[in-house]
């Protein structure tokens, strides 16, 4: 658009526009008069509409109705006409001073000059567009793939211009790589609401900055072309297969326990599971070693981890640590006021200050 721009900041342009405008002021003489006149039947009838309404029998109901009705016709085109009056002496066109034509005269050829300094800013730039654009006119042709932009300058000149529209996507805001990898592997095993979650949990937001949500997800799925097609649980309900990998609800229900202990477990580290990602559920590996470190009783002999920690001379989270390491066994007792986590601990067992001879003495 710049193009037209200076071309109609061209000396001979200049003065044909200030000769416009000065035209212009006439024309809008005219025209505010016209809108006078307009405003002037409008009021007459308005008030000639008034008169019959007040003169009507109140008795005669069907008349009064009608000149109601009329009435209240008048009154709102006199109200329109109010308003277009108003309009008209608002769009008042700008006046030249004899300075401000005199200037056209000879600046002409440097606009392009100031447009392109370096010292120029682009607020100043925009500034001086704005200064020369009366309005611009957009109809966008959707089969043609193009828009038509008409150009109406300041003094009542018009410029048409027709382009190209910007191919589909080009420019737009998208979904960061990363996440959309993300999702095509939680697709695979989680429904769109499940992913939402992780999503958010991950403290992840869309391309314009919004939580993720469900329907989000599915519209970034189906726009994206990543199927859906989350890959079922297995049915846990009474099985006794080996190597199962189930969820933290599906693990309680095998196990026998609440949820809260299997999160307190893998906390714990007293089960291991794994994530797809930071923020996915966890699932749990079902095998027989860990069936058997669930019993209804406590085993003879066996401690309590606070008591394990007092014969060991050590803290609570170590026994925990030397537990994870398989240096301590250890069973949870799922029935009885003395559920929880026991720990087999022999006599011999080294403690955390025991020295090197002396635990090569009990070795």
């Amino acid at each position: 658009m710049l193009g037209q721009l200076f071309q109609v900041l061209q000396p001979a342009s200049l003065q044909a526009t200030a000769h416009a405008m000065a035209d212009a002021e006439q024309r809008h003489r005219e025209q505010v008069a016209a809108f006078e006149k307009a405003l002037e039947r409008a009021r007459f009838e308005a008030d000639r509409a008034m008169r019959k309404h007040d003169e009507v029998e109140p008795g005669n109901r069907l008349v009064a109705r009608t000149l109601e009705a009329r009435l209240e016709e008048r009154l709102a085109g006199l109200h329109r006409a109010e308003t277009a009056l108003a309009a008209a002496r608002g769009r008042h066109p700008v006046q030249l001073t004899s300075d401000e034509l005199a200037w056209l005269k000879r600046a002409s050829a440097d606009v392009r000059a100031v447009f392109d300094a370096p010292a120029t800013t682009n607020s100043q730039r925009k500034q001086l567009i704005r200064a020369v654009i009366s309005e611009i006119t957009l109809t966008i042709d959707r089969p043609a793939r193009t828009c038509h932009a008409l150009i109406a300058w300041q003094g009542g000149a018009t410029t048409a211009i027709t382009t190209p529209l910007p191919k589909r996507g080009a420019g737009a805001i998208t979904t960061g790589e990363d996440t959309l990898a993300l999702v095509t592997r939680l697709a695979v095993q989680y429904n769109d609401t499940t992913i939402a979650q992780i999503l958010s949990r991950q403290q992840r937001r869309t391309a314009t900055g919004l939580a993720w949500t469900r329907d989000r997800v599915s519209s970034l799925r189906r726009s994206r072309g990543v199927a859906h097609c989350p890959t079922p649980g297995p049915d846990v309900s009474g099985s006794r297969q080996d190597g199962v990998v189930a969820s933290v609800p599906q693990a309680a229900q095998l196990l026998g326990v609440d949820k809260t202990t299997i999160y307190r477990w893998l906390r714990d580290g007293f089960v291991t599971g794994e994530q797809l990602t930071p923020g996915a559920p966890w699932r749990i590996r079902i095998s027989q070693q860990l069936r058997d470190r669930v019993q209804p009783d406590v085993p003879d002999g066996w401690l309590s981890l606070d008591h394990a920690a007092k014969v060991l001379g050590v803290a609570r989270q170590t026994v925990l640590h030397k537990v994870q390491r398989g240096e301590l066994t250890a069973v949870y007792v799922t029935t009885g006021r003395r559920k929880g986590l026991r720990i087999q601990v022999e006599h011999d067992h080294p403690g955390l200050f025991a020295t090197s001879d002396e635990r090569k003495a009990q070795c």
